[in-house]
């Protein structure tokens, strides 16, 4: 029995086809090849259509098919990760009407900073466990300020995972986790939060139809079947956004279990038994994939926008003749501590660890006799880890600390010199898995469809590939407060 698993990502869509019997993906397809633009209009502005992450999911799909590795009808149950965050409004005729405003969108952020005052800070950090900030909420009170005509055409919102069940089924679900998100839930209450929606003036009307995340989201349509030679009727079994997915993907499920990401951005995120929240909402807290009104399974994420988008930023810039590997080995060249070049990778829109404050990307005490692009290509990547380990510390303020930090051999995490600084910079090991968010989705699918009896049993057979231990702690140490001292510099400007 096969199991199809779609991520929704910023930069393109990947598809896998996994076995239920041994776990292993079997196909996998990626598109578009090169990364998807984010259309930006303004400064501080993201956006994307969903009919273009419709069309690359369609596409993605048929490429993975055309590997004839499989047979499309036996594919027995789908799910979907996404990225997070991001604003889809459709009509009544489910036709999409305006383009996503997605997760590194900045425009809401004062919205959010006021209903944070109005609605009342404890109110907002017990109840809610964040402030409103710049979470799909205030994207939705700004559309409803500044494009009315639009916003009394909404049916329903959702976030970009909703959408694309939406265009396999025609179903238009959603979960607790998802709503929690977008800052919509209230966990006091286990409810959508009266003091959102009453504030900013929404009708309860707009939000879909709370399914369990692990279930049936709608089965698939005999057109898109059709078109995509699967078997109408499959169901569509589970919906994450992308970092409750990765966590899933890793068997990060149970309380103080810690995983991480570098993409397009970079995340922290670990598993709480407890409404914790921090009183700066500098770090997050939302409904994990396994969270239960009876058995609460939080999920604390920690989120550094300007990451592998920096370091794409860079290849583009330095490297556009060199491929990421030569990359990575030019990096290796350069001592630890880029020969005191500090760069800080906050590039990518307002950064909640750094209070919504957009600082902007920084390159520091650069030595025009000294430092050439491999020194840069090494910065930009101990910058990054760097980042994490000032996102880590907040986390430690607030309870979280990881005796191992699991994550997939995967982007940034390719790199020796990456994995070489987090692990340092933090100074906790790391444990890589083959992991990948399709592939989480795929399994998460098997477990929403009841072909796992429980998350147990789904990753009864995961092994790691490999342990990395902090060697050089304390030179690293050095280095980052160095780093700090920049950074706090630009902080209190």
């Amino acid at each position: 029995m096969l199991l199809l698993g779609i991520d929704v990502g910023t930069s393109s869509i990947k598809v896998s086809i996994v076995n239920s019997a041994s776990r292993k993906c079997i196909a996998s397809a990626q598109y578009p090849e090169t990364e998807s633009d984010i259309k930006s209009v303004r400064p501080g502005w993201a956006e994307q259509s969903p009919l273009m992450w419709w069309e690359h999911v369609q596409k993605a799909i048929l490429r993975a098919n055309t590997a004839a590795l499989y047979n499309p009808k036996d594919i027995a149950a789908i799910g979907i990760a996404y990225q997070m965050h991001g604003l889809v409004i459709v009509d009544k005729e489910q036709n999409v009407l305006r383009d996503s405003i997605i997760w590194c969108d900045s425009r809401a952020v004062e919205i959010g900073n006021d209903a944070f005052a109005a609605i009342g800070e404890e109110v907002c950090l017990s109840q809610l466990l964040n402030s409103p900030g710049n979470f799909t909420s205030s994207k939705l009170a700004w559309v409803k300020m500044n494009e009315p005509d639009i916003f009394e055409k909404i049916d329903k919102v959702m976030l970009p995972g909703d959408f694309i069940a939406m265009m396999l089924s025609g179903s238009i679900t959603t979960s607790e986790s998802a709503l929690s998100e977008g800052v919509f839930w209230d966990f006091k209450n286990d409810e959508l939060s009266r003091d959102v929606i009453e504030y900013f003036g929404f009708n309860n009307a707009l939000f879909p139809e709370i399914h369990e995340l692990f279930s049936i989201h709608g089965t698939l349509k005999a057109e898109v079947a059709s078109e995509l030679s699967l078997r109408a009727g499959i169901p569509i079994a589970y919906k994450a956004g992308d970092q409750p997915n990765n966590a899933l993907s890793l068997n990060v499920l149970k309380p103080g279990e810690v995983a991480a990401t570098a993409g397009t951005s970079g995340v922290i995120y670990g598993v709480s038994d407890k409404l914790s929240y921090d009183k700066e909402s500098r770090v997050n807290t939302f409904a994990h994939v396994n969270y239960k009104d009876d058995d609460k399974r939080l999920g604390v994420l920690l989120c550094i926008n300007g990451t592998g988008i920096l370091n794409k930023w860079a290849k583009n810039l330095f490297g556009s003749d060199i491929s990421y590997n030569e990359m990575n080995a030019m990096s290796k060249t350069i001592p630890a501590g880029s020969e005191g070049l500090r760069v800080l990778p906050f590039g990518n829109g307002a950064e909640r660890m750094l209070n919504n404050k957009i600082v902007g990307s920084h390159f520091l005490n650069i030595d025009l006799n000294l430092h050439t692009k491999a020194h840069m290509f090494r910065a930009v990547q101990e910058g990054i880890a760097f980042a994490f380990r000032y996102g880590l510390d907040i986390m430690r303020e607030n309870g979280m600390e990881p005796k191992v930090i699991r994550v997939g051999k995967t982007n940034l995490f390719l790199s020796e010199v990456f994995t070489e600084a987090f692990v340092n910079a933090t100074n906790v090991p790391v444990e890589f898995y083959e992991s990948d968010g399709s592939v989480g989705a795929a399994i998460g699918a098997g477990i929403g469809a009841g072909i796992f009896s429980s998350e147990q049993e789904a990753f009864s057979n995961m092994k790691p590939l490999q342990l990395i231990q902090p060697q050089n702690a304390e030179a690293y140490n050095l280095f980052y407060q160095d780093w700090k001292e920049l950074l706090e510099k630009y902080i209190n400007n």
